[in-house]
């Protein structure tokens, strides 16, 4: 897919722009220049297929936090816990270099620690001294510590230490690090550094931080006062630091740094202060800008009392500053005093110098002017940023890439483009920039590649971009974590694979599989499929689809790698299924109307469950009904949407965030997905508590940690996932929260926010030897009586207005309403729609099909011919003008009666 910049030029203008773009390095190369007979000017992005994904080692690491690739290629990576790992390059082989001892955890309960190794960067003469330098916290000392080591013979001399940095760091808390390290131009050596603050509220008090600037002054809650950090112009935490190194290991001060040799009150080592979590950082190589990812607090919306929500931050120091941090966060945003002893406010902070008066400050008692972020976006949907998304945040800095037409492994397009990242959302963008630095706009890079958790990225001597996946799990060793190289393939491209799918996913023995699979060849070659049947049984075939029989009892990992014919090649997702234990089917039928439920009138439904090979178990039904938000006819599903819940629920989370803090069974940052299950298998209302907590976010309730809010999330996805979540506990559901046969009458006022009635019934099996329990849901789903014009998509002879409402042009009009139940409907009402210039018809499936209805000037048409075949029929609604028109017809909603 290519994005299309159109330059509208003339004349004299047209050829300087021209001259500019081909002569002057510091604006972007366009990869492609096109001109055409109006002069418009178009810059195509690169095809993002062309980037390709190679895995030089995964399932090797253990918490890895930072990498330097050497000049050989050969890649350090530190890990937390104080392993430093070789990648060579020669051998593809990962060994142990160096074990550092390490503070990396904490001796209270429920409280994670940060600390440990944190950063590495090799000397920018690597090649002739073999200097490595690591930031870490040593054990036995409160301190935070920058060292340098010599590289022997592909071994970490201990007994080269040289230590060249420490400073005061509270431990037994948590969070924030910092740690990253890059080298800039004339040997300047960058440390970030984290504000070593707790953002978790004081246990027992009234008056809490709930996640905004942490400012509590008490006596003996120093660590939730990020003042006397990161506020502090006294102090080396929350903070970016600037130092050459000498080579006896001392170093000095550049002479540009934020304050003077000897001002009173403060440290020459800062360049940049104001920070809360400057966890990954880089430096263009080329104008010595720093760029970093600043990690934000969690308020999830703004406060009058406190101040702004948080959000996460990507920076740009062209020069030292102070960017405000805890005073001030995104486009400096301010935050206000406040009193944690009686929860009253003070005046919001000042951007032009805010006061530090807090008793734990040894600084300044103003700090300097505060510098605005470069990109700034919350949990939630960004109005200024709309490319970065939603959901969880971690902000990470990659490089600035600068390439040629000849030398540059990527496209001469990508030339001075800013390379950030996001270690929850998994996503790459590129951002471009003005010759000055300023910020013009960003867009996806390498947009077709997943990624877990990217915790660093490097640009090797090969020009490539190399990344350090953390993986989906905190505090672990994660079999997703490992190293990848990104190409860039100005030739053949390896297939592309959409979409795997498994006809019917268990059956008794002997259990028939057919698998089909969607995989295209952009370069139009022939394309051989090998799939993985599990048990290290493989076939292969030349069409996208096999036929497999399973004669023994088990669960088979099913995957397919497809081939073209230039050997390149691009694997599925892994799809289980299971041999032995067939999904249970369960069926929902309900009486009368299949498309709307009606204010007051009563939905009779009966749920019907089959368990082939078994007997069914009417304990293990669990029936529910609610009502959702979702878009009348166009998203909300209408009718059955029956699928085995192990494809639903878990295909959703694994693309949501979730998978980043939580596992299936074993401990991460936040609680193990089978712990919650089986902490809510009694509560009947657990569905729409777990929902509403994964959209409005939470805290305390398993721990310190909070999980992030997810506001642009769907209800009606996030209640899939619960449900998925609630079907993992071995215990089943007690009992069914409605009874099988049943009666719900709606209410007599539909809420417009939640228009969609579901009714829901799942049923879990007992299992088959050596399978574990297997769970259908059936969902069924009616919308409210009320058809908003926002989702009517076709139509003819109308303007959709800014209101979404339609103004009819035409004297000859229709709208069309989609795919519905006309069983037991005896009108439609047009609202506000009253004019008697037009004759108003209601078709069936064509504009010109069986008239059902019609009406002359008033806004309710009765149905004279009744529909009861229980069909979804198209509906059409035309407009026909008596005569000319002097009045104009708008249409809002359209409401449906029954009988």
């Amino acid at each position: 897919m290519k994005t299309v910049f159109t330059i509208l030029l003339s004349g004299i203008a047209f050829t300087l722009f021209l001259s500019s773009i081909l002569f002057n390095k510091n604006l972007i190369y366009p990869n492609k220049l096109s001109l055409n007979s109006d002069k418009i000017l178009k810059i195509d992005t690169p095809d993002q297929d062309r980037f390709v994904k190679v895995n030089l080692v995964q399932g090797e690491f253990t918490e890895p936090t930072e990498m330097s690739v050497l000049p050989n290629l050969d890649i350090l990576v530190a890990q937390r816990r104080g392993e430093l790992m070789l990648y060579k390059n020669q051998t593809k082989k990962l060994v142990q270099v160096a074990k550092l001892d390490v503070y990396s955890k904490t001796s209270l309960a429920d409280v994670n620690a940060e600390e440990g190794l944190l950063g590495l960067t090799i000397d920018p003469q690597y090649a002739s001294n073999q200097y490595v330098y690591l930031f870490y916290s040593p054990t036995g000392k409160s301190v935070n510590r920058l060292s340098r080591f010599k590289m022997v013979n592909d071994m970490l001399s201990m007994s080269s230490e040289k230590i060249i940095l420490e400073f005061y760091s509270q431990r037994e808390i948590c969070c924030h690090t910092g740690g990253s390290l890059a080298f800039g131009p004339d040997r300047l050596l960058y440390i970030s550094t984290g504000d070593n603050s707790t953002p978790f509220d004081v246990p027992k008090q009234q008056f809490v931080n709930k996640g905004y600037a942490p400012l509590d002054n008490r006596a003996g809650l120093e660590q939730y006062d990020s003042r006397r950090s990161a506020g502090n112009t006294n102090d080396l935490r929350g903070k970016v630091l600037r130092i050459k190194v000498q080579e006896d290991g001392t170093y000095t001060i550049p002479n540009s740094n934020l304050f003077p040799k000897g001002t009173d009150k403060t440290k020459p080592e800062i360049y940049v202060m104001g920070n809360r979590n400057p966890y990954r950082i880089s430096v263009d190589k080329k104008t010595g800008f720093l760029y970093w990812g600043e990690v934000g607090p969690d308020a999830s919306n703004d406060d009058e009392l406190r101040g702004p929500r948080g959000y996460d931050e990507v920076n740009q120091a062209r020069a030292a500053g102070n960017f405000g941090w805890p005073y001030f966060i995104g486009n400096n945003y301010p935050y206000k005093a406040y009193d944690f002893t009686n929860g009253t406010n003070g005046p919001a902070f000042d951007a032009a110098g805010a006061v530090n008066n807090s008793p734990n400050n040894t600084g300044l008692g103003i700090v300097p002017a505060a510098q605005p972020a470069f990109i700034w976006y919350p949990y939630g949907d960004s109005k200024e940023f709309p490319q970065v998304g939603s959901g969880g945040r971690t902000a990470m800095a990659g490089p600035v890439l600068y390439t040629s037409a000849n030398a540059s492994p990527y496209p001469a397009y990508y030339n001075g483009k800013l390379i950030i990242y996001e270690w929850v959302r998994g996503w790459v963008k590129a951002v471009t920039m003005a010759a000055n630095g300023d910020y013009l706009s960003m867009e996806p890079f390498m947009a077709n590649i997943p990624l877990a958790a990217p915790i660093d990225m490097e640009l090797g001597s090969d020009g490539k971009i190399y990344i350090l996946e953390y993986g989906k799990g905190w505090f672990s060793k994660n079999p997703d974590a490992g190293i990848v190289r990104i190409d860039y393939l100005k030739g053949n491209r390896p297939p592309v694979v959409s979409n795997l799918q498994i006809d019917k996913p268990s059956g008794l023995l002997p259990y028939k599989m057919i698998a089909k699979v969607k995989a295209t060849d952009a370069d139009g070659g022939k394309l051989t499929y090998i799939w993985n049947l599990g048990g290290g049984l493989k076939k292969t075939t030349t069409v996208p689809e096999i036929q497999h029989t399973f004669t023994k009892i088990g669960e088979f990992p099913i995957s397919v790698q497809v081939i073209d014919s230039e050997k390149a090649s691009s694997k599925s997702q892994v799809i289980s299924v299971f041999a032995g234990n067939e999904h249970p089917k369960v069926d929902v039928v309900l009486n009368g109307n299949k498309s709307f439920y009606f204010p007051g009138k009563e939905i009779t439904y009966k749920v019907l469950v089959t368990d082939k090979g078994a007997v069914v178990n009417k304990e293990r039904i669990y029936i529910s009904s609610a009502y959702t938000e979702g878009s009348d006819l166009a998203g909300a599903q209408l009718g059955h949407q029956q699928a085995a819940q192990t494809m639903v629920g878990k295909s959703l989370m694994a693309k949501s965030d979730c998978s980043t803090c939580h596992k299936v069974s074993s401990a991460s940052i936040g609680p193990a997905f089978d712990k919650i299950s089986s902490k809510y298998q009694q509560d009947s209302k657990a569905i729409d508590y777990l929902a509403s907590k994964i959209i409005k976010g939470s805290s305390g309730v398993w721990g310190e940690v909070p999980m992030p809010a997810h506001p642009s999330m769907k209800e009606s996805e996030v209640k899939q996932i619960v449900e998925w979540v609630l079907s993992l506990s071995a215990k089943g559901t007690a009992a069914a929260s409605l009874p099988t046969t049943g009666t719900i009458t709606p209410p007599q006022n539909i809420n417009k926010d939640k228009p969609v009635f579901t009714l829901k019934a799942s049923y879990t099996d007992l299992g088959a030897k050596g399978l574990k329990p297997l769970t259908t849901t059936n969902t069924y789903n009616l919308i409210g009586n009320t058809i908003s014009s926002i989702d009517i998509k076709e139509f003819s002879g109308f303007i959709r207005k800014s209101n979404n409402a339609f103004e009819l042009t035409k004297s000859s009009s229709w709208l069309k309403l989609a795919s519905i139940d006309l069983t037991d409907v005896k009108s439609m009402n047009l609202i506000p729609y009253s004019n008697n210039d037009y004759m108003v018809e209601l078709r069936l499936d064509k504009i010109d099909g069986k008239l059902l209805g019609n009406s002359n000037g008033t806004k309710s048409i009765a149905i004279k011919e009744f529909v009861i075949d229980k069909k979804f029929h198209d509906v059409f609604i035309v407009f026909k003008a008596n005569g000319e028109s002097k009045n104009k017809l708008v249409v809002s909603d359209i409401t449906v009666e029954a009988k």
